[in-house]
């Protein structure tokens, strides 16, 4: 017995030892940006490898061959960005992402799950009333909304959880992008139904999560984030009733949340934060 339980020490040991050691190269840290191929994702892959010239960047997406933007970033920072094919719909593409990055890297410091959708021309529309919602709609934004990036955090957890020991922080950050619209007790409008409910889902899943790495005193904190509305594909159909000096570009939402996530701490575990750093209620 005590055999067996030396082995499996120095099993534990050296399979720390090898992940440390993957990750010791980026003295700034390994983020994951996930959908990166645009908007607001492409922004803070940018963002990250811009102020942190001692940090490594891993930026996925659908179609990385179809992702110019990425694909540029990816030639201007050949050695510090590294780029993953990932579906949010498919399951098995989160494994081989979180596979190829514990081979390679050994954890993660930083999660950024910047993927969402809104409409969709022809498949999706936000419903302005009750007769509009369809079952298939509902469906899409929950599955890309919230299942996804819930999927994401299963698989990357194990990387998290070693990259929040031995930073400057104390633990691993996973930032999901959410949207003041999700928040039940901030809804006065109404509509919007299936964006709704899908941000509103992320939200509680997300809280869930917070409250397990808690109570499993893993160093690894969730937070939800609102960036505004942005100027980006996402918002673009619908800016027309924005009021002036309310719609943001993605370079100053992005440098906004940036603030939040490299000021939050372990007592801000599971708080929905919007971009000027006030707390959104549930």
């Amino acid at each position: 017995m005590a055999n067996s339980l030396f082995a499996f020490r120095s099993i534990r040991k050296v399979a720390f030892t090898s992940s440390a050691s993957a990750s010791v190269k980026w003295k700034g840290g390994v983020s994951l940006v996930q959908g990166a191929s645009r908007g607001i994702g492409l922004e803070f892959a940018k963002q990250l490898l811009e102020k942190n010239d001692k940090g490594c960047v891993i930026a996925t997406c659908r179609n990385p061959n179809g992702a110019t933007g990425l694909l540029d970033l990816k030639n201007r920072f050949p050695e510090r960005l590294d780029v993953l094919q990932l579906d949010l719909t498919v399951e098995s593409t989160i494994e081989a992402s979180a596979k190829s990055i514990k081979e390679k890297y050994g954890s993660l410091n930083l999660l950024i799950n910047a993927s969402g959708i809104l409409s969709i021309p022809n498949v999706l529309q936000p419903e302005t009333t009750l007769n509009k919602v369809e079952k298939s709609s509902l469906m899409l934004a929950y599955e890309v909304n919230a299942v996804g990036p819930i999927l994401v955090i299963k698989h990357m957890s194990p990387l998290l959880k070693v990259g929040g020991t031995g930073i400057e922080r104390d633990v691993a950050v996973v930032a999901n992008l959410s949207a003041r619209v999700g928040s039940i007790g901030d809804n006065h409008l109404g509509g919007w139904h299936s964006y709704r409910a899908s941000k509103a889902a992320l939200n509680q899943l997300t809280k869930s999560v917070s409250v397990e790495f808690g109570r499993k005193k893993d160093p690894v904190i969730c937070i939800l984030l609102h960036p505004g509305t942005v100027d980006t594909d996402l918002s673009r159909p619908f800016q027309r009733n924005v009021p002036e000096g309310k719609l943001f570009t993605k370079e100053f939402s992005v440098q906004k949340l940036l603030n939040i996530i490299n000021n939050v701490k372990s007592h801000d575990n599971g708080k929905f934060f919007a971009w000027d750093g006030q707390e959104i209620p549930w």
